[in-house]
C-alpha cells in the first residue's frame, strides 16, 4: 500500500506542453496582435452545458493539473521555430519575438474548489488575463478539465450505487485510452470516492493505496503439484520448523471434500499447485481468482489451501470471483465458507472477503453490495461507456470590461455575459438548495435574507429562497502567474459518499 506522504516527495512529471492546443488559438491570437489588442484585459468561463449521465450533478476535477500547466507555459525557442513553419507565410516575424516571450505572468484563476459538485451553465472556472494569452490557454484546459471531471462524476455514480461501505477498486489500465488516460482515470476515480487502484504508477505519484494479488496466468502456468515442490512455511507465530505446504493441502483438500460431500475429481491440479505456491509466497495476502477452469475446482482448492494456512496460524484473506453470475456464485461461496467455520472450527472462514471483477457496471452494483465486499471495476470506469464526453466550453465573458454575450440560432449555446460571483446556498440543515450566479460587483447575498432569483431555463419564472448559510464557491487559484498554496494535497480532495449523496441533492 502506498503511503499517502510518498505524493509530497515525488515530482510529477509535466504532462501537458505548450503546443498542446489548436491551431486556430495561435492564429487568432495573431489576429489580436495584428490588431494591437493582445494586450487588452479579457474573462473566459470553462463550464459545461448539461449534466453528464443524464444525471442531476458533476463533479470537477483537473483543477491542480490546471495550476501546473499554467505555471509552467512557455514556448521554447525549437517550438518557436515550428510555429513559425506552421502558421501561413505572411505572419508577422514580429508575432514570434512576442511568442518567446509568453508566459501566464499576468493571468489569475477563480475556480470552484476540486472534488466540489458542479452543475450544467454554472461556470467551474473563470480565466482572466491578456486577451491573446488566455485564449491561447483554450484547448489545453478544456483537455485538462473535460476527462477528468467526466471520470470523476462517473466514480461518484458508482460510489452512490454502490453505498458507504462496498469497497471499490479501479482497475482500468489496460482499458484506458493510453499511459495518460490511465493515471488521470486511477486519480480521478479516487477522488471520486474509489477506495483502491491496480495502477502502480498512480501509486507511486499521487500516494493512493494499492490492491492486486494474481491473475489467471499465474494459475494456468501450473499443471501439477510437482510444479509447487519444495513449499514449505513456518508457522505464523513461530518457532517451529517449517511444514511442507503440499501436503498439508493434499490432506486439507480430502477433509474440505468430505465435509462439503463433493468428488475431489473436480479439482485441477494445477490449480491447487498454484493457490499453494502462492500462499507460501505470500501467505498473509492470500486472495486468489478462483474461475480460472470452475468455480467448483477453484472453490475447492481455495478452501484446502485456506484451511492450511488456519492451521498454521494465518489469516488467508479471501476470493476473487471474474466471471459468470457473480451474485449467485458470492452466496454460494459463502454458504461454503460457513460450513468450513463451523466444521473445522475455523472462524476465520467467516471474515473472508470475496471481490468481484466481472465487467462492472453502474447498473449491477446496488445488487452486489448485498453480497460482495468489494469490486474492480475497469472499462464502465474509465471509459465512461454511458457518456464518451462531459462536453465542457470556454467562452469569452469579458473584454477591456466591457461583458460579451455569444447569441446563436440555438438558444442553448447562448451564453451569459460577464463576469460573476458565484455562492452557494445552503439550508438549515446544511444543505445545498442551489447555486446563484450573479453580476460580480452585486452585493453577495445574506444569510436569513430573502432574495429572488430566475432558475436557468426558466427566466420567466422567478423564486424566492432564503439562505440559511452561503458559501462563496470561487477560490483565487492561480494569481498573476503564481499557483496559490491552498489547493489541497490528493488525500485532502476526496470526495466522500456523504458529500455526494448532498450534491445529488441539489
Amino acid at each position: 500500500m502506498a503511503a499517502p506522504e510518498r505524493a509530497a516527495r515525488v515530482r510529477v512529471p509535466d504532462r501537458v506542453p505548450s503546443l498542446l492546443t489548436d491551431l486556430y488559438q495561435f492564429t487568432m491570437a495573431y489576429g489580436y496582435w495584428s490588431a494591437r489588442r493582445h494586450e487588452e484585459p479579457a474573462a473566459f468561463e470553462l463550464f459545461f452545458r448539461s449534466n453528464p449521465f443524464q444525471g442531476g450533478f458533476a463533479l470537477f476535477c483537473g483543477l491542480r493539473e490546471c495550476t501546473r500547466f499554467l505555471g509552467g507555459f512557455r514556448l521554447s525557442e525549437e517550438e518557436v521555430r515550428y510555429l513559425r513553419s506552421a502558421l501561413p507565410p505572411d505572419t508577422h516575424p514580429d508575432f514570434f519575438s512576442y511568442l518567446r516571450r509568453l508566459d501566464c505572468s499576468g493571468v489569475t484563476v477563480r475556480a470552484v474548489p476540486e472534488g466540489s459538485a458542479a452543475f450544467a451553465r454554472v461556470p467551474l472556472m473563470e480565466v482572466s488575463g491578456p486577451l491573446a494569452v488566455v485564449q491561447l490557454l483554450e484547448s489545453s484546459l478544456l483537455c485538462l478539465v473535460n476527462y477528468a471531471s467526466l471520470v470523476c462524476t462517473n466514480a461518484a455514480r458508482f460510489r452512490l450505487a454502490a453505498g458507504p461501505k462496498l469497497q471499490l477498486l479501479e482497475m482500468g489500465l489496460r482499458r484506458a485510452q493510453g499511459p495518460d488516460g490511465s493515471l488521470t482515470a486511477s486519480l480521478c476515480a479516487y477522488i471520486g470516492g474509489f477506495n483502491l487502484t491496480t495502477n502502480v504508477q498512480a501509486g507511486y505519484l499521487f500516494g493512493i493505496p494499492l490492491a492486486g494479488t494474481i491473475g489467471h496466468s499465474y494459475i494456468t502456468s501450473f499443471s501439477s503439484l510437482e510444479e509447487a515442490e519444495p513449499c514449505r512455511l513456518p508457522p505464523a507465530a513461530g518457532p517451529g520448523p517449517p511444514v511442507d505446504l503440499v501436503s498439508l493441502s493434499r490432506a486439507s483438500l480430502s477433509r474440505v471434500c468430505h465435509l462439503l460431500a463433493e468428488d475431489r475429481a473436480k479439482v485441477r491440479e494445477g490449480e491447487l499447485a498454484a493457490f499453494v505456491s502462492y500462499a507460501a509466497a505470500y501467505p498473509s495476502n492470500f486472495l486468489p481468482v478462483i474461475d480460472s477452469y470452475s468455480m467448483a475446482s477453484g472453490l475447492l482448492s481455495f478452501c484446502a489451501v485456506a484451511l492450511s494456512l488456519c492451521e498454521l496460524g494465518y489469516k488467508p484473506r479471501g476470493v476473487r470471483l471474474d466471471s459468470g453470475d457473480l451474485c449467485r456464485q458470492s452466496v454460494e461461496v459463502r454458504r461454503v465458507f460457513r460450513t468450513c467455520a463451523e466444521g473445522f472450527g475455523k472462524p476465520d472462514f467467516l471474515s473472508l472477503s470475496i471481490v468481484g471483477t466481472n465487467n462492472i457496471s453502474e447498473c449491477n452494483l446496488e445488487e452486489l453490495s448485498e453480497t460482495i465486499d468489494a469490486v474492480g471495476v475497469g472499462t464502465h470506469l474509465v471509459t465512461c461507456t454511458l457518456q464518451p464526453s462531459l462536453g465542457c466550453v470556454y467562452k469569452l465573458v469579458e473584454v477591456a470590461g466591457r461583458p460579451t454575450m455569444k447569441v446563436t440560432e440555438d438558444p442553448e449555446k447562448s451564453t451569459m455575459p460577464g463576469r460573476k460571483g458565484l455562492y452557494r446556498l445552503l439550508d438549515a440543515r446544511g444543505h445545498p438548495a442551489l447555486d446563484l450566479l450573479c453580476v460580480r460587483d452585486e452585493p453577495p447575498p445574506r444569510e436569513g435574507v430573502e432574495l429572488r432569483c430566475h432558475l436557468l431555463g426558466q427566466e420567466r419564472n422567478p423564486i424566492s429562497v432564503t439562505p440559511a448559510h452561503v458559501v462563496s464557491l470561487w477560490r483565487d487559484v492561480f494569481v498573476q502567474g503564481q499557483p496559490r498554496p491552498s489547493l489541497p494535497t490528493v488525500p485532502g480532495t476526496i470526495t466522500t459518499p456523504d458529500s455526494v449523496a448532498s450534491a445529488a441533492q441539489l
